[in-house]
């Protein structure tokens, strides 16, 4: 009897795309139990009963549907429902429940990964035969826990049944067992692809601050050199007491220069700061020669910017500018905000750029590679002629501040 209900088409198994979504949730805790997710994830105790709830959840789906196939076969043939066969076809897929994670263990156990892929393809096949023989060898026994006894119920029919069974069961079970081992092996690579993409910006991040920090030692040299050349001149000419007052002045910006700690950013008043003591410096080398202006919004004080990204643009005005002047000239330096961006202006009164563009000196490649690395695209560095003379160099960079410390 058993063998001919088996056989009288009353298993009708749901469709398999309604049950891998529900596998597909349930394999994320799974992944999470895993040896080779992140170590940050919840440990096996604290995600056990997520795990089972979201295994039972899984094959609910096509439990529920099995048991309306069967109240509905029934009800269609018009004849009144067998909640036997309704009850045993509903529990019966959620057998496989008990069986889903030994699949994955499965399938973390043996991976589909060279060089032993193909072995591990062997296991699995062996491994999908041995859970379609325990699927039906449960659905054997749930059969005679619901089933009432019968006369004709003798062993050989119930090992007819059962061997009925397994051959009913075996080419969906190697499926769902392949599905499940595909899903495990997806949420595996996507995790390990994470994990990949999470080193590769860590080394992204810690090559950029090794790049920033070997911009800045070359930019530190340059304008210690500059300095010290500029009081050189001063001390071979006769101007001493000129050049002993450039050297204090000096002194008191080698510190913040030389600071090896700091960050790579710093707010605009402290960058004007630095650079009023760099300008007193360069008044000392100019004497009267030289008029600065210092136009910046209170507003955007504690705009973020690079360190030193001022001091090399007026440099470059004063090397252009200024120094090229028989009489005095004006440097001015401004500072606003435009939406999202910091607009940074250094202008000088001097002759303007040549006609042909000579090669930028360190401190203009330095600036740009700095701007580069810390901002992209996002900012530039712009010297050109103004339009009533001199030239002007523009620095845009997004606009936002630096973080207050208490």
């Amino acid at each position: 009897m058993l063998a001919d209900r088996l056989n009288g088409g009353k298993f009708v198994q749901p469709a398999a795309p309604r049950m891998q979504p529900a596998a597909k949730r349930r394999c994320r805790w799974t992944g999470r139990l895993g040896k080779r997710y992140p170590p940050d994830m919840p440990d096996r105790a604290r995600t056990a009963l997520p795990f089972w709830f979201l295994v039972f959840a899984a094959w609910l789906v096509p439990s529920l549907l099995s048991g309306f196939n069967s109240y509905m076969q029934d009800r269609l043939e018009g004849h009144p429902a067998n909640w036997h066969w309704v009850i045993f076809n509903s529990l019966d897929w959620l057998l496989y429940a008990l069986l889903t994670p030994v699949v994955f263990r499965a399938s973390r156990r043996f991976p589909l990964k060279r060089p032993r892929a193909a072995l591990h393809i062997a296991i699995h096949g062996a491994g999908a035969l041995v859970l379609c023989v325990a699927w039906a060898g449960l659905g054997t026994v749930l059969r005679l826990a619901i089933f009432p006894r019968t006369p004709d119920l003798t062993p050989h029919a119930v090992w007819m049944g059962f061997v009925s069974w397994v051959l009913t069961t075996l080419p969906f079970g190697v499926g769902v067992y392949f599905a499940l081992v595909g899903i495990q092996h997806a949420f595996l690579y996507l995790a390990e692809a994470r994990e990949r993409e999470t080193q590769a910006a860590r080394l992204a991040a810690q090559l950029s601050a090794a790049r920033l920090g070997a911009l800045r030692m070359q930019l530190n040299p340059h304008f210690l050199f500059n300095s010290l050349n500029a009081i050189t001149v001063l001390v071979r000419d006769g101007h001493t007491e000129d050049a002993s007052r450039m050297l204090e002045l000096l002194s008191g910006v080698l510190r913040q220069v030389l600071e090896t700690d700091a960050g790579h950013e710093t707010s605009l008043a402290e960058e004007v700061d630095f650079l009023e003591r760099y300008l007193a410096i360069e008044q000392v080398r100019f004497s009267d020669r030289l008029r600065p202006r210092i136009q910046i919004d209170p507003a955007i004080a504690r705009a973020a910017v690079p360190r030193f990204l001022l001091q090399p643009l007026v440099e470059n005005a004063l090397r252009h500018g200024i120094a090229r002047r028989a009489g005095a000239g004006v440097v001015e330096i401004a500072g606003r905000r435009e939406g999202g961006l910091l607009i940074l202006t250094v202008r000088d009164d001097g002759p303007g750029l040549a006609a042909a563009p000579a090669s930028p000196g360190v401190g203009l490649s330095n600036t740009r590679e700095r701007l580069e690395a810390l901002y992209g695209a996002r900012a530039a560095l712009e010297v050109r002629n103004a339009e009533d003379g001199g030239a002007i160099a523009t620095v845009r960079l997004p606009y936002h501040e630096v973080e207050r410390h208490a």
